[in-house]
């Protein structure tokens, strides 16, 4: 776990102490988001922030694997650097994307050519553990590859409305992620708790909780789509990583379903962004209207039309990731009964943080009651 920690605390470090840099280069090149009709923020804002990330994310990845116990899952395979590969990739492209605004067709095809890297290098959908189901296909195991690390890029792109929200969201998620794939590798084998994907969601937990200082409301920078297509691709990467790495028949009786959280834990993490890019999609082409023709109906947008302030809005969504994370993750440690209680009372509580003081609701409320 001390490896782990130092790995997470490198990219938190590295990206916050890169960031005010990265925000000086914004400022000098333009890169700044205006304040359209659909945004929140009410000053041009620098944008940019995933550049410090990816520098967080590839120092400590190479800290990681300079590191005897995690040496051989780095040079072993080429699936870490693969996912670094494909990270620097997509970043890159949301940087051009920051500075010039590209046209959604070129982004969309930078974004497949990232994945198809990240396949090459071995991070590939092959075998899901379950039922023992394997991709008989490389060709069909590259197009689904390509297709879920697209799908999370977009979505983790879509949900980044908020000052602190698509980073917050990921550091959550992304927390009960790694604690999945740390307690899952340590039951699996006992005498070796090195993990690639564990080593590399330290990373990204870790440039989250390094960049959010800078991002939370009101925000000094922004992530842009260097940054939230960045977090996209890395989660994704590391939910195929470990999809491809869990051998049921080593699991311990105590786990009940742990074989299916490799799956339902990734779209956990990503649920509300998924949700929110959805419903997007179907809005847009209901109305006749491009899918990325962007609108001020997201989810938090909502949030803050039904009352809540900017900062409230962003917790309340950092609880419901909270809540679909974590209980994805007691699957793998309690049994279904448990879960389902837990996290019954858990969605309970979070309805009620969700429409408590809301001004519209209480004055409902008192005209009810007239």
């Amino acid at each position: 776990m001390r490896v782990y920690l130092l790995v997470l605390l490198t990219a938190a470090a590295v990206t916050f102490l890169t960031t005010p840099a990265v925000r000086r280069v914004a400022l000098m090149t333009g890169a700044l988001t205006p304040v359209r009709v659909r945004d929140v923020h009410t000053t041009p804002t620098p944008r940019l922030g995933g550049v410090a990330m990816l520098a967080g994310l590839a120092v400590a990845m190479v800290v990681a694997s300079q590191v005897p116990f995690l040496h051989e899952e780095f040079y072993g395979t080429s699936m870490a650097w693969g996912i670094l590969g494909g990270g620097t990739l997509v970043a890159l492209l949301g940087v051009a994307d920051d500075i010039w605004q590209l046209d959604w067709m070129t982004k969309l095809v930078g974004q497949v050519l990232a994945a198809g890297f990240m396949a090459w290098q071995g991070v590939q959908l092959i075998t899901f553990p379950v039922f023992g189901l394997t991709i008989g296909s490389s060709r069909l195991s590259l197009v689904a590859t390509v297709l879920a690390v697209v799908v999370a890029i977009n979505a983790v792109n879509f949900v980044d409305g908020l000052d602190g929200l698509a980073a917050g969201m990921i550091a959550i998620g992304g927390g009960a992620f790694f604690l999945y794939t740390y307690l899952l590798t340590r039951d699996a084998s006992p005498g070796n708790y090195a993990n690639v994907a564990t080593a590399v969601m330290a990373a990204v937990v870790g440039v989250t909780l390094g960049f959010l200082p800078h991002n939370f409301h009101p925000a000094r920078i922004f992530m842009g789509d260097s940054g939230s297509m960045l977090l996209g691709l890395t989660v994704a990467g590391v939910a195929i990583v470990v999809t491809g790495r869990i051998d049921p028949a080593a699991l311990s009786g105590s786990q009940v379903l742990p074989v299916f959280v490799p799956i339902l834990l990734p779209v956990a993490v990503l649920l509300l962004p998924l949700v929110d890019m959805t419903l997007a999609v179907l809005r847009r082409l209901r109305a006749g209207q491009s899918p990325f023709k962007p609108d001020r109906l997201h989810l938090h947008h909502r949030l803050l039309d039904a009352g809540h302030s900017h900062t409230r809005a962003v917790l309340v969504m950092y609880l419901w990731t909270s809540v679909f994370a974590f209980a994805a993750v007691a699957l793998a440690v309690y049994t279904p009964a448990q879960v389902a209680v837990g996290t019954a009372v858990a969605v309970a509580l979070a309805v009620a943080v969700t429409y408590a003081q809301l001004p519209g609701l209480r004055r409902r409320v008192r005209e009810d009651r007239r």
